[in-house]
């Protein structure tokens, strides 16, 4: 292990005082115990010599030796010798990522083989595998931007929706490349590290790009992007697979505007590649995302230095194991009356149960690492933090301990959870009642919008089940509500909440039903008067 001597320093050195004990302790009792040193004042040393009766070769390492060096070894350690220094314990260590993918109709083109969206397709999976643990988002757009699945490090939920894209689904056709930006920029706004957008794209809408450089060079977040396409273009595939042609009978091309996207990308300074067959595409994205996330967040990370004075539990225990030998006794009474009396003081409430663990981590500490495994009853056992003792124990399926966590209370955050919550209870009503508070403290609370219309919907659903039960309605949410199924929170990150209710359970595929939601949105933003 290597040192840096000059970094060498010691985090709490008040307790490197106990040395002088540590050292002064064997010295006194050497002079107490030397029977010269005693008398030498009152006889005569030559006589002395012939007085001492019985004296034998002592050894020179005697248990009061033992309890110096056990003083003083454990003084050091305690002091908290470093000289390297270490993340701070859950700080963000990889990098929140949003793709912003076009679907103009352009990525229909077949001059990537097979066409242009089904490769993009499969890059954003790839790249979503390649980042396992790291939270990856995705934002289509085409004449309008529209969120498909928030920030999450669940694979499964872009695998459930990244195959049903392609251009048929945007109410529009378009290349409105700021919609997108718009969208996801609002996404990486709740995030508290830098975060990356990388745009997917076969061209852009110059008409956009004073707007668009504008906002691009305000935001706190970095921008790549991946360009698709070749120089010549391709014909269209339609969904059936056929070329599809114009009304002279020529097949329509999708056309490949580098010179559009090497514009917007100089004049924002924006790092530009292109789309590759092999992995060195999304080698060039976590190379950058990682490195911006690195040189942003080291400017605000507080110095934490790493302890390593455990090590020097191994020779403390090795001089308390050469202790227990026969005929060695130490007097241990003032120590343990010291300790009781150390005992006795007032302090802090603490759990009835103590764990070894307890002295390297804290509670949370210990929650958090079984929260990552998984072990979601563990961690609430644990969590002291009420936010993630209560998503703990929503994980875990301990719903009523979730709620009661939550009711204590008062914030946007908590207000979300127990909607989440009431809902698993088929409380749906009171879900409601409890997304509107959190909208109170919290207006631009997307998620939990989405997740009140959904509420909404399930109640109407149950009123229609009540009045036609033998009659099932087409392309509606079923949903097996006595389990909760239907439903599934994503929950991320150490301060961030989870994103949106995504349904999982469908008759509708996922492609209809992001059609159907992008088309509401589109009509809500036309009505609104402004693009989002």
């Amino acid at each position: 292990m290597e040192i840096d001597l000059s970094a060498f320093h010691f985090l709490r050195p008040g307790w490197l005082w106990l040395l002088l004990p540590a050292f002064a302790l064997p010295f006194f009792w050497s002079r107490r115990n030397n029977l010269r040193a005693r008398w030498r004042n009152l006889i005569e040393p030559a006589l002395l010599e012939h007085l001492i009766v019985g004296e034998t070769q002592r050894p020179m390492l005697r248990p009061v030796h033992t309890v110096g060096l056990l003083i003083g070894i454990g003084a050091l350690a305690v002091a908290g010798p470093t000289w390297q220094q270490e993340r701070p314990p859950f700080s963000q260590d990889k990098a929140p990522l949003v793709v912003v993918l076009e679907l103009a109709h352009s990525m229909d083109a077949t001059d990537v083989a097979p066409t242009r969206i089904e490769r993009a397709r499969q890059k954003i999976l790839d790249l979503a595998q390649a980042r396992k643990g790291a939270r990856t988002g995705l934002v289509v757009f085409a004449a309008s931007g529209h969120l498909v699945v928030p920030p999450t490090d669940d694979l499964s939920m872009l695998e459930l929706y990244v195959p049903a894209l392609s251009p048929a689904l945007m109410p529009h056709d378009g290349k409105n490349a700021t919609a997108g930006l718009d969208v996801a920029e609002r996404l990486l706004a709740r995030e508290p590290a830098a975060g990356t957008m990388v745009f997917i794209s076969d061209g852009f809408d110059t008409s956009q790009t004073e707007a668009f450089v504008q906002k691009a060079q305000s935001l706190r977040h970095q921008l790549l992007w991946l360009a698709v396409g070749t120089e010549n273009g391709g014909p269209i595939r339609s969904a059936d697979g056929k070329i599809e042609m114009d009304a002279g009978g020529h097949p329509l091309m999708g056309s490949f505007d580098a010179n559009a996207i090497r514009q917007v990308a100089h004049a924002a300074n924006i790092p530009l590649a292109s789309l590759r067959a092999d992995d060195d595409d999304i080698a060039w994205i976590q190379h950058r995302a990682q490195a911006y996330l690195e040189q942003t967040e080291a400017s605000k990370i507080t110095p934490h230095w790493k302890e390593n004075g455990y090590w020097l539990v191994i020779p403390i225990l090795l001089l308390a194991l050469v202790s227990f030998r026969r005929g060695w006794s130490v007097k241990w009474l003032p120590i343990v009356l010291v300790s009781l009396a150390f005992g006795a003081l007032p302090r802090h409430a603490q759990a009835a149960e103590w764990h070894w663990i307890d002295l390297f981590a804290t509670h949370d500490q210990q929650g958090r690492w079984d929260f990552t495994r998984g072990a979601y009853k563990s961690a609430a056992a644990h969590f002291e933090d009420p936010i993630w003792k209560g998503r703990a124990q929503y994980l875990a399926g301990d719903y009523a301990g979730a709620l009661d966590t939550f009711s204590r209370l008062k914030s946007a955050s908590a207000y979300f959870y127990i909607g989440n919550t009431l809902a698993h209870l088929d409380d749906y009503t009171g879900a409601i009642k409890a997304y509107d508070n959190a909208l109170k403290l919290q207006p631009n609370l997307h998620q939990a919008t989405a997740n009140r219309a959904l509420m909404q919907q399930w109640l109407a659903q149950d009123k229609q089940d009540e009045a036609d039960p033998e009659e099932e309605q087409p392309d509606q949410i079923q949903a097996d509500k006595k389990k909760g199924r239907g439903t599934t929170v994503v929950v991320t990150g150490a301060t961030q909440l989870s994103e949106d209710i995504w349904m999982r359970n469908l008759n509708t595929s996922p492609a209809t039903f992001l059609q159907q939601r992008f088309e509401q949105e589109s009509d809500a933003q036309n009505s609104a008067g402004s693009p989002r």
